[in-house]
Parts: C-alpha cells; sequence; structure tokens
C-alpha cells in the first residue's frame, strides 16, 4: 500500500523545525545527553521500510525517541509500531551507536536491525507520519536522507561503522 500525500505548505515546514528545536532546546535542560533509536527493517524480498515525516523533508528510518524509564529496546518496539505497523518477531541485532552532531551535541542515536517482524498493513497518514513505505534496495526514493544512505551502506554494502550520524 503506497500512499502520497501533497507536499505540505511551506509554513508547516517552518513550524515543524521551530517545534523540533524546541524539543530538542528543551531536552538540553532536562537531560545532559539524549537517546534516540532507529530501526532498519528488512524484509524477506530485501526491501527497507522508510518513512517520511509531516515536519521535516526526506525519508527516514523510523525510530524515535527513548522516554524517561524505558529500554532502548522498548523504545524500538514502540516507534516501529507506531510509525509502520511493524510488531517484532525476533530479537533485533545493535548495529551500533551513533552521534547525531546534526540534532546536537549530546544527541545519540541507536540502531537495530529488524529481519523478523509482522507488517499486516502500513500505516495510513497521519499528523507525524506523511507516508511509511517499503523500498527494493535498487529503487530508493531520491530524497533519502544522507544519514539513511550512509547507515544502509555500512549494513548492506559492509562499509565501516561511522561513529556519527
Amino acid at each position: 500500500m503506497t500512499t502520497t500525500l501533497q507536499k505540505a505548505p511551506a509554513r508547516q515546514s517552518v513550524r515543524g523545525r521551530l517545534v523540533s528545536r524546541l524539543i530538542t532546546l528543551a531536552a538540553t535542560f532536562q537531560r545532559p545527553m539524549t537517546l534516540g533509536v532507529r530501526g532498519l527493517v528488512i524484509d524477506s524480498e530485501d526491501r527497507v521500510l522508510l518513512v517520511r515525516h509531516t515536519y521535516v523533508p526526506g525519508f527516514y528510518l523510523p525510530g524515535g525517541g527513548v522516554e524517561s524509564g524505558e529500554t532502548m529496546l522498548q523504545a524500538l518496539v514502540r516507534e516501529l509500531q507506531e510509525e509502520g505497523n511493524v510488531h517484532i518477531l525476533g530479537a533485533p541485532t545493535l548495529h551500533g551507536v551513533y552521534l547525531n552532531r546534526r540534532a546536537s551535541p549530546r544527541d545519540h542515536v541507536a540502531l537495530y536491525v529488524v529481519r523478523h517482524f509482522r507488517c499486516d498493513e502500513l500505516p495510513a497518514p497521519n499528523h507525524e507520519i506523511a507516508e511509511a513505505k517499503f523500498f527494493s534496495l535498487d529503487a530508493l526514493p531520491s530524497d533519502i536522507t544522507p544519514a539513511t544512505t550512509a547507515r544502509l551502506m555500512e549494513y548492506l554494502d559492509g562499509e565501516p561503522v561511522s561513529p556519527y550520524w
């Protein structure tokens, strides 16, 4: 199921960037470090799940922040269900932990590879996710983010794992 939304007005993008910066600023004062998780979800046809958010341009690996009192794995399970309707069936593999200097000098991202899962239907667009879709590795979207491309090259092409997102 492929769902494509029309391009959001520029005002929404500016608002989204402002909200994202405010969240990062608030986290800076509340926590000495922020931690997020992303899932490299690869199906039996070697397609990768990517999501496009409503508030930033480009396609990303699904994921999000680890909440207080939550483990990285619990956050991964929650985020994959919320963003991709993906239900993990087997243990994911931790691929790497990265410093995300673009977001903040204190932001870290843990990347898990998920190969054993169930996804009966991709979610309909909502307030956070404009589109979720499995892409063939030889037909990735043109607006995939550089960090997403780098993670795919690390895992699938054996490129060296960077310490930076």
